[in-house]
This record gives C-alpha cells, structure tokens and sequence, in this order.
C-alpha cells in the first residue's frame, strides 16, 4: 500500500514563490512508487486548493500553481477551492485519506506553528517541527532568547517594535549607537529566505533599513555585523538528532540576500567546508544544543558565524529550510551519503514516529 501524502506548499507569505520551487523539487525527487501525492496549494491572499492524485514529477511551477505534474489537464477540472472551510481539505475524512501531511511552507502563515497546530487539532501527522519549535524559531527574537539559556554565543542585537519606533525613535537610535557597532543588519523578526533584510552602514542607511522592514512585520531586529566566515550545518531527527557535514556560503555580493539564494546562483559553495575536526564538533555541539533547547523535530539548518579564532557564534535555524535544488539543507545530506530521495523518505518516517509516539498519551485525569 502506498503511503498517502499531501504536500502543501505555496501560502500567505513573502515566501510564497520559493515554497513553490520547493514543492517542485520534491515532485521531482520524491518516490512514486511508494507514495501517492496529493498537492494541496494556498494561494497568495490564503485559499486553498487540493488537486487530484499526482502521477509523476511536477514539471513547472506553473503546474504546481494548478496541480499540475504529469497529469495536469485532468487534474485542472477537480483543482477547486474550498467553498466553506480550509480544514476539510486535508482531513482525513475526505477522499484522499492522507496518511501524512508535507509542509513545504516557508515564513508567516506556514512555518511559524500556525499551520503545525491547524494539523495538530485535526489529529494529522505532519512533517518536520510542531507548533512550539516552529514559532520560536520564527521569532528571531525568540529565538535568540532561548539560545541565550541554552549559553549559545550570539552577535549583539537590538529589538523593537513599531510602536516603539514610531514613539521612542530617538532613544533606540541611542540604543543602537551604544551597544552596536557599524555595519548593521536590519531584519523583519518573523521571516526568512533573508526577505527584508539589509545592511546599514550609516544612520541614514539604518532609517531607510528600519523602514523597509516594517513593510514585513512589525517587529524588528538590528544586528551588529561581524567579520567571519559563514557555516552551515543540517539536523535530522526526533529526539536523538545527528549532523550532516558543514557547508560554507561564499557569496560573491556583498551579503547572503535573497536573490543570491533562490534566482541568481552567484553564490558559492564549500561541500565540505575546508575546517578541523575540532571546530566541526565545536558546531555539531552547538546545532544539537539548539535543536534541543527549541523543542525541535524533523529537520533543522543550523547557521553559524566562525570567527578568525574559530569561536562558533550561531546565528538563526531555520526550521523548515528550502528544498530547491539550490538549496543547503539537502546538499549537506546529500554529500554526507543521504540522498534527497532517501531524506525525503526519512523526514516521513520521523513524522510518523513522533505521531504514533503522542498516540500513546493519555487524555483523560484518570488514565482511561
């Protein structure tokens, strides 16, 4: 019997069309001969739509966009929108009886815990972090927080929100004057992909940074910029995760941007990073340290900053890292001897896991 999964991508994001190069680099690399694929596709303004059974590789965005893969003229006509709620369409009592749900969404409204709990309340096993570990690191505040208990190093940072920007300017500028150092990092608090982002190098830079990423979230982090080299390093697991290789970015612009990520391909790659065995344990320790300390499952991209004494300060994880062809997370694995089609087929089995393993907590004061 094959394993039914619904892969749901797209959604109410500024990171909606990298779901969507995700969501087809899976089609592409995924299993059909043990799984059957349904897409399920949230539009940008947050509908949903649920497509027929796929029988092969999606070819396009396009075609995701519609349902598509190999047999997308039929599966057009049944690619409908959900007239009355969002939940019965992936249910497991509609007529695709998913086995587990995919989420393939990047940013707010997807892998911030919001959809997590939606599948969590329908009782559904899903791939990848649940409702606590996918909000806390969305939040870049949060989340910077919890590596501070956990004694993780960090840059220095100023936070914010719009409010208290827009009432107390003055005296966060004098904030920022007094515990940072030039250049700047400016960055919405809740999103990813480096949507948002920019580096300041003056005040006037700063006001302008501030400005455009308000237009994202309304919470803001200012990070002081640091001279050091940029690694990154995969998780996979439930409770007891283990480590890929570590990677290193080489950006040829003058920061790791979004285009640079996801359209460009200006940036390179070291697969492996050329670094000793002490400073890839110095970071395996510190991944698996924050991994934990987030609550987290399935998969995680731990990115750090090593500095020119080797010193390993982390910077974010990304809970639900992207998957295009491109991307980091799977590079790692795949160098390390997983392929992507046996990554996709592990992340499956670990939300499984985790699933059968809540099943047996009791519901009720008296054990019964």
């Amino acid at each position: 019997m094959k394993i039914k999964l619904g892969l749901l991508y797209g959604g109410k994001s500024a990171e909606h069309e990298v779901s969507l190069l995700t969501a087809r680099a899976v089609t592409q690399a995924i299993n059909f001969g043990k799984f059957e694929v349904y897409p399920i596709f949230i539009t940008q303004t947050g509908e949903w739509r649920k497509g027929n059974a796929l029988i092969g590789p999606a070819e396009s965005v396009e075609a995701l966009q519609f349902g598509g893969g190999s047999n997308r003229p039929n599966n057009i006509t049944n690619f409908l929108p959900v007239e009355t709620t969002n939940t019965n369409i992936v249910e497991k009592k509609d007529n695709s009886n998913l086995d587990v749900i995919f989420p393939l969404l990047h940013g707010p409204n997807g892998e911030d815990g919001t959809v997590q709990g939606l599948l969590e309340v329908l009782n559904l096993p899903y791939v990848g972090n649940g409702v606590l570990a996918s909000a806390a690191g969305m939040d870049k505040v949060v989340m910077k927080q919890l590596f501070a208990q956990a004694g993780l190093s960090q840059v220095p940072y100023v936070h914010f929100i719009r409010n208290e920007w827009k009432n107390n300017r003055a005296d966060l500028l004098q904030k920022i004057d007094e515990n940072l150092k030039w250049p700047l990092f400016v960055k919405p608090a809740n999103l990813g992909s480096s949507v948002g982002i920019t580096k300041a190098t003056n005040r006037e830079e700063l006001l302008n940074a501030v400005e455009f990423a308000f237009k994202y979230d309304r919470k803001i982090i200012v990070e002081q910029g640091i001279v050091a080299r940029e690694l990154e390093m995969s998780v996979l697991g439930n409770d007891t995760p283990r480590c890929s290789i570590a990677g290193e970015v080489l950006p040829t612009k003058d920061f790791y941007d979004y285009d640079a990520k996801y359209k460009d391909g200006t940036t390179n790659y070291a697969i492996p990073a050329d670094i000793s065995s002490e400073l890839l344990k110095k970071m395996e320790d510190a991944a698996i340290r924050a991994f934990k300390v987030l609550d987290c499952s399935g998969l995680v991209r731990a990115d750090f900053f090593v500095t020119e004494n080797e010193e390993v300060v982390i910077n974010e994880v990304n809970t639900m890292p992207g998957f295009t062809p491109i991307s980091m997370y799977p590079k790692l694995w795949i160098e390390s001897g997983l392929s992507y089609s046996e990554l996709i087929e592990e992340l499956i089995e670990l939300a499984i896991e985790r699933y059968e393993e809540k099943q047996q907590l009791e519901h009720s004061k008296d054990g019964e």
